[in-house]
């Protein structure tokens, strides 16, 4: 066989596996999402800050050492799903006792709008917090007076885990969250996503002798 008909047929080969492999990976079934069930069901829940929330934008940092939501879990069956997560509705979660990395800056945060926190069993369990457009907006006034509004044109979908316990937890670490600043001098216009850290404790108010879990 000629060297041109041999790189050919060796070209064709190649081509055949690639084609191959391609169609064998996008016919690969995405995992389907196993059962979760959230208890209490109908129970009411809080969640408090543990230690301190942080919020970082481009070189800005702004700390929050309070901070606080509520919600309720689902009432029966909706607080169990065969195959997927269980949502709650949660208030717009506060914050407050804010300081800022930038000196002679003063930092507010006000937040609104429908929140939610969606649980899916697992190892380890994890919980997504939404953000609806525009529900968090931080203003710094003083040496810099800068605007960061998060979820900007859509709601925004935190990642973060659970830990079932007495009480249990609800740990954000490092999730990113899409925003946008405005403002003069100072202000980290240019970031589009800032990363936000925090541990929540959450707590059963229904009966605070029982835990909110979550499990299979």
């Amino acid at each position: 066989m000629s060297r041109t008909r041999t790189a050919l047929a060796l070209g064709t080969a190649v081509a055949g596996a690639i084609t191959l492999a391609s169609v064998t990976a996008s016919a690969a079934p995405l995992p389907v999402a196993g059962s979760t069930t959230v208890t209490p069901a109908g129970h009411t829940f809080k969640a408090v800050l543990s230690g301190k929330a942080t919020l970082k934008a481009g070189s800005v940092t702004v700390t929050c050492s309070v901070s606080v939501a509520t919600g309720s879990v689902p009432a029966a069956p909706g607080n169990s799903n065969p195959a997927g997560p269980v949502s709650s509705p949660i208030t717009a979660p506060t914050y407050s006792s804010c300081t800022a990395s930038l000196p002679g800056v003063t930092p507010t945060v006000t937040t609104s709008g429908a929140w939610s926190v969606s649980m899916q069993n697992g190892s380890p369990v994890t919980a997504t917090m939404t953000v609806p457009p525009g529900g968090l907006v931080l203003k710094t006034t003083g040496l810099a007076s800068c605007t960061v509004t998060t979820a900007p044109t859509a709601a925004a979908s935190v990642g973060g885990s659970w830990t079932n316990g007495a009480p249990s937890s609800l740990t954000f670490t490092n999730a990113t969250v899409p925003v946008k600043v405005t403002g003069g001098f100072g202000c980290p216009t240019s970031a589009t996503t800032s990363t936000f850290n925090a541990v929540y404790k959450v707590s059963d108010e229904t009966d605070p002798a029982q835990n909110i879990t979550v499990g299979p």
